[in-house]
């Protein structure tokens, strides 16, 4: 193993000794021999198969150690959604799958689907990221029937994923399989849809030519491709060992992906037929490292800053941001996949795709082999690559030993960068993360006076009267996860982009996030203490010069340290944050946690105190 990559994993076990072993003792306590449903009372157990098929009704009634499995489908669908617009058609599938696996499956319950790309600058972005713990609740009320042997969880998108895994690890004694739809086939060039974004931004082009190019960009089912936080989702998934091998980025609608999505269903109830073990015992410490490498070797979303430490704490894990960028610091950069390149993810799977990342990152010992995943112990089987058979079932052969295109992805000996690309900042104005491997060179320390802002509409506005035409590091605060949720602020982007390419030195510094989409410009995102909790941006005033310094992790201020101290809060956190249903979401803003910590209204899972005699 790599000396950091061990060293990382050795104090991430011993800091999460106590909280791991905790999460395991209550999900080993809840695993049992024999159907889950043997628990049930005769009426509980008669209103668990009241509506199923007569042949599926005649199994559930049978509760002996050997009785047939039961899988619960967790499903994510709705029709609005591209990415998961093709689950519609999951279900009687994947129990047609089960049933011959010699199993039995229901669909458990659904979770809400929202979609980024459509909330972005709107209200509904703020509920955006507290929707991943509304899913995560959801997810457990689904499986909380005692009904299940096992899992299936049917999810893409940004905070749906995350959502299904925080749940899933709550019933982590349950075998447990993710199935993913696959991207949508490419169209427009990322490239040429964020050149026209551009011109939008510099009134060169009217709404209708910009409508065109994005209806072109996201035009049928599946998952958009730029490389944002969907599909980091989906690498994570598998590199995590909770997706079939070469599952991810297999396009939906196609012969392959039928076979996949059968063959999960299979093997599921393969594992719950052997009492395999449950995802909680697959999610440790090593996979974790494994996750947070693998984001890092392919340029994947700031938004699993977030989701890998909250994913991590739900399975009593204490990943901090030290750990991601100390990783950072020795994981090469080999793939360069929109925005970090001009390739989407399609042409990403074409080159080798994950099955060749993992080969390459495990040949350096970057990676952790010896780890159980659904398809058994190591994670060389990762580097297989799914084919079809005259009859439809699905077999792994041999991936690819090197890349088909190096323009997109590269093996260990010739990266792209000989590092990640994320960096943590410290200094007067908190703690930040900062994703380094879209920035170029040039751009990646830049000093300049701050124009601060309370809302991204009033820096858009600002852009738009032509006040913005100078070198500037624009604050915008006050979009911490107690302030209004945390919103992505990728609209930002576009107008950012273009000082930048007239010259100015620009970057972005906020308590808020930024897309997995969002590239070429210097942000400084998920600054914590935030400030509507009392943190240093509430300072911040006009004209203070401000460096964001990704070379050496520095986010500083150039004011005396007693004077800045002394300075009174200046704006404020929304008051009235109601309309488009954020008035339901006041409980979370006031029980957040911090970003350092996942953003996350769940508390991390602590040893139960011994009892005392009195």
């Amino acid at each position: 193993m790599n000396p950091t990559v061990a060293a990382v994993t050795d104090r991430l076990a011993e800091r999460s000794a106590d909280t791991r072993a905790a999460y395991l003792a209550r999900i080993r306590a809840a695993a049992q021999a024999g159907p889950a449903r043997g628990r049930l009372g005769c009426a509980n157990l008669a209103h668990g198969f009241a509506a199923a098929a007569p042949e599926d009704k005649s199994g559930l009634k049978v509760v002996a150690p050997d009785a047939k499995p039961n899988v619960a489908i967790v499903t994510a669908y709705n029709d609005m959604l591209s990415a998961h617009a093709p689950y519609a058609d999951y279900p009687p599938v994947l129990k047609k799958a089960v049933a011959r696996a010699g199993g039995i499956a229901q669909v458990a319950g659904g979770v809400p689907a929202m979609c980024d790309g459509i909330t972005q600058g709107r209200a509904g972005m703020e509920l955006s990221l507290f929707s991943r713990d509304v899913i995560a609740m959801s997810a457990a009320i689904a499986l909380s029937h005692e009904m299940f042997d096992g899992a299936l969880m049917l999810g893409v998108c940004d905070k749906i994923v995350p959502g299904l895994l925080i749940g899933a690890l709550s019933f982590g004694h349950l075998p447990t399989v993710f199935v993913p739809a696959g991207p949508m086939r490419s169209g427009l060039p990322n490239k040429e849809k964020a050149r026209i974004r551009q011109l939008h931004a510099e009134g060169k082009i009217g709404r209708e030519e910009l409508l065109e190019a994005e209806a072109a960009s996201y035009h049928s089912r599946g998952t958009c491709t730029f490389y944002g936080t969907a599909n980091s989702n989906q690498l994570l998934m598998e590199v995590l060992g909770l997706h079939l091998p070469g599952a991810s980025f297999t396009n939906p609608d196609t012969s392959l992906r039928d076979g996949l999505t059968e063959a999960a269903a299979e093997r599921v109830t393969a594992l719950a037929r052997q009492g395999a073990p449950g995802i909680g015992e697959l999610v440790d410490e090593l996979a974790i490292v494994n996750a947070c490498v693998a984001l890092l070797a392919s340029g994947g979303s700031t938004n699993h800053t977030l989701h890998l430490v909250a994913i991590a704490r739900a399975a009593g894990i204490q990943l901090t941001w030290d750990d991601l960028s100390d990783l950072s610091a020795v994981v090469p950069l080999l793939a360069r996949v929109y925005p970090n390149g001009s390739a989407d993810v399609n042409h990403f799977h074409a080159a080798g795709g994950i099955a060749f990342l993992i080969r390459t990152l495990l040949s350096a010992g970057l990676l952790h082999e010896d780890v159980q995943t659904i398809m058994g112990r190591g994670l060389s089987a990762y580097c297989a690559e799914p084919v079809l058979g005259p009859d439809g079932t699905v077999s792994w052969s041999e991936g690819p030993e090197k890349s088909y295109d190096e323009e997109v992805l590269r093996s260990v000996t010739d990266p792209f960068s000989v590092d990640g690309g994320l960096r943590v900042l410290r200094g007067e104005l908190g703690t930040a993360v900062i994703k380094t491997s879209a920035v170029a060179p040039e751009h990646q320390v830049v000093s300049a006076p701050a124009m601060v802002f309370d809302d991204q509409a009033d820096f858009l506005q600002a852009f738009s009267d032509g006040v913005c035409e100078r070198d500037l590091v624009a604050v915008i605060r006050y979009q911490g996860p107690a302030a209004n949720g945390m919103p992505e602020l990728h609209k930002l982007t576009p107008a950012l982009g273009v000082l930048q390419d007239r010259g100015y030195r620009v970057a972005i510094v906020t308590d808020g996030r930024m897309s997995g989409a969002s590239g070429k410009v210097p942000a400084a995102i998920h600054v914590t203490p935030e400030a509507a909790l009392g943190g240093p941006l509430a300072r911040v005033q006009d004209g203070d010069v401000i460096t964001v310094d990704a070379v050496s992790g520095r986010l500083s201020i150039d004011v005396e340290a007693e004077e800045f101290a002394r300075r009174p809060a200046t704006g404020s956190a929304p008051v009235d944050v109601t309309g488009t249903g954020r008035e339901l979401f006041a409980s979370f803003r006031a029980s957040v946690g911090s970003a350092d910590t996942g953003a996350s209204v769940f508390p991390l899972l602590t040893p139960a105190p011994e009892a005392t005699l009195v």
